[in-house]
């Protein structure tokens, strides 16, 4: 699992979630595919940004869960993602 802040908040990381390719968008399967999601829009998209602060969310967070893909493949993905 790696996490990290996308800059611009909430808007700026969904765009850059959008962009993955390999990575599927998802909170989790249970498989063993690359999977990326975005918690403030996803599993607690019922809260403010007040209330994932208080939960310790923010609003630009991301979440990749890496499978079993090639490690230069999720890299790459993951960077496109992020440069836009």
């Amino acid at each position: 699992m790696v996490s990290f802040v996308v800059r611009g908040g909430r808007a700026a990381a969904s765009r850059a979630v959008d962009r993955f390719r390999l990575a599927t968008i998802a909170p989790s399967l249970g498989g063993v595919e690359t999977l990326v999601e975005q918690p403030a829009v996803m599993s607690y998209h019922e809260l403010g940004d007040e209330e994932l602060a208080a939960v310790g969310i923010e609003p630009g967070l991301v979440r990749l869960s890496v499978g079993v893909e090639e490690t230069e493949d999720v890299v790459a993905d993951a960077l496109r993602a992020v440069s836009g």
